[in-house]
């Protein structure tokens, strides 16, 4: 069996449907079944295979979308905005303490999502009502997070791209300040943070990669062996492989050098031995 991955929005989450024997390639428009009804979207990734007792697993693509498909979205659309517009109208009057951030439709007209981020807890009981009255239709607010709205409101990070989270990134990996503190980089809040106001999605990028590289690195305040004799490391730089000592020079005077990591020397520290090693036999007296 064949499954592709669909994505509903730009930017957003891509859930996988089996093919349903369609050709089907990244870029083209898709209605699919899910489970709260039918849904529109992009195929995201190619086809690719798996095993057929995992059918069960995946709703179907129910066909390639069509004009009257696309005419729909894009009334979907137009509603959104006005939907948008009377919420924001409804809340000002109320003088609830929520900001709007979206407004999703489902494709068979049959639900209205309004998202909203707040400080504290909101009553909206009230506006429920009003809305699902004027609109006719079931309503469902959900608030999300400073990261979810980041990644709807889109936006140009402090690289000059567009935000990881509303290009490609379809889940928020955790992220967290040791990091940029194994990263060598500026703990300063302003430096490190995102759009969202949180750590920058980008530190998890390179992360494994420093810490393979430290590993074959001593530690800062550890006593090493240089070219020119014993020495203290006081600075790491992760990514060239140099490490900076500090040592007593043959004049009594401090000697602060650098080395490449290859040419030192240190005493590594005991490591637990590995659960399933077997156990090491020690020559009897």
């Amino acid at each position: 069996m064949l499954i592709v991955g669909v994505c509903f929005r730009e930017g957003g989450k891509i859930y996988d449907f089996h093919t349903n024997d369609l050709t089907l390639v990244p870029g083209l428009a898709v209605v699919v079944q899910t489970a709260n009804g039918m849904a529109f979207g992009h195929v995201s990734t190619p086809p690719r295979a798996v095993p057929e007792e995992e059918t069960e697993h995946y709703k179907p693509v129910l066909r390639l979308a069509t004009e009257n498909d696309e005419r729909r979205m894009k009334d979907i659309r137009r509603r959104k905005v006005e939907i948008f517009d009377f919420a924001q109208k409804e809340i000002a009057e109320r003088k609830l303490e929520m900001q709007l951030v979206d407004v999703e439709i489902g494709f068979e007209d049959n639900k209205v999502t309004i998202f909203f981020t707040a400080d504290n807890r909101v009553d909206f009981r009230e506006l429920v009502r009003k809305l699902s009255s004027t609109l006719r239709t079931r309503i469902e607010l959900r608030q999300i997070g400073a990261r979810d709205e980041a990644r709807m409101m889109g936006g140009l990070g402090s690289c000059g791209r567009v935000l990881c989270c509303a290009s490609f990134l379809t889940d928020f990996q955790p992220v967290s300040i040791k990091m940029a503190k194994d990263q060598n980089l500026s703990l300063s809040p302003t430096k490190i943070s995102g759009l969202c106001g949180r750590l920058m999605c980008c530190l998890k990028y390179e992360q494994s990669h420093y810490e393979a590289l430290r590993k074959r690195m001593p530690r800062m305040g550890r006593e090493v062996q240089t070219p020119d004799g014993p020495a203290t490391v006081i600075d790491l730089s992760v990514l060239t492989g140099v490490v900076k000592t500090k040592r007593v020079g043959p004049d009594g005077e401090w000697s602060i050098d650098e080395y490449p990591v290859d040419s030192l020397t240190w005493q590594q520290p005991n490591r637990p031995p590995e659960p399933n090693a077997a156990p090491v036999k020690t020559p009897e007296a």
